[in-house]
């Protein structure tokens, strides 16, 4: 695991994902109306975790941005700002500042984090999972619903009040196609093929409880997601569960 100046560029909102506004410049503009900028703060909806939502000002303008998407390859931008109604737009070149909901989107990065543990306390393949502001759900293959939930409620809650560091780390497609172990989900695959691919970890050394690959944003330690709360368990399907989890 290793940090380079050949690991790929990164937009802010993965760099700094506490950053609550940013200064840029519109670079494209879609047919939909759709607004790409050289850099954006705005995390793109995927993994399960929704798009941020916010304004885009500028100088004469301003505009409420409901969500954000993942541009395609080859676009004038990696994120795609989504207008909530259709309204005249800053002409490409324009120096404009983002601004997102905050406490949405810090909302979306404890429930993140906060799956990443209910991994961990239910060992069990994903099969799918869904990130909201107030709660979040993981689906598992898991044949039989547990016995005990209060006992994995108590441990996630054991996780956060312990604190926990969250940190990124990067290794390799190879290294990763070497480590099978680490990747969780078995319906949606980690983005590979740029070489590189960005690890969430959870706590430090001796301490560490989790390991697996990740695009989106987290808080900065465990403390941080407070209280949980285990909600219904749901059966879909002859295998699968899905497990809702929710911030108390």
């Amino acid at each position: 695991m290793v940090e380079t100046a050949d690991m790929p560029e990164e937009q802010s909102f993965r760099v700094h994902p506490y950053a609550r506004d940013l200064e840029t410049r519109v670079t494209g503009l879609t047919e939909e109306g759709g607004i790409y900028c050289a850099d954006s703060i705005f995390y793109p909806t995927g993994g399960g975790q929704p798009g941020d939502s916010g304004r885009l000002r500028w100088e004469g303008g301003e505009i409420e941005i409901a969500t954000a998407v993942k541009a395609e390859p080859g676009a004038p931008g990696a994120v795609i700002l989504v207008p909530a109604e259709p309204q005249p737009l800053p002409p490409v070149g324009t120096k404009v500042r983002q601004e997102i909901d905050w406490e949405r989107r810090h909302r979306h990065m404890r429930v993140h984090t906060a799956l990443h543990l209910l991994s961990v306390a239910i060992p069990l393949p994903v099969t799918g999972g869904q990130i909201g502001a107030e709660k979040g759900r993981l689906d598992f293959d898991m044949p039989e619903k547990p016995e005990d939930l209060e006992a994995i409620e108590r441990k996630l809650n054991d996780w956060v009040a312990r604190d926990l560091k969250v940190t990124e780390q990067w290794i390799t497609d190879e290294e990763l196609e070497a480590q099978p172990e680490l990747v969780k989900t078995m319906s949606v695959a980690p983005p590979t093929g740029q070489g590189w691919v960005r690890l969430i970890a959870i706590g430090e050394g001796a301490e560490r409880i989790d390991l697996q690959p990740c695009g989106g944003t987290h808080v900065a330690s465990t403390g941080e997601i407070g209280a949980l709360k285990i909600g219904k368990i749901e059966k879909k399907g002859k295998l699968n569960r899905r497990v809702h989890l929710h911030l108390a």
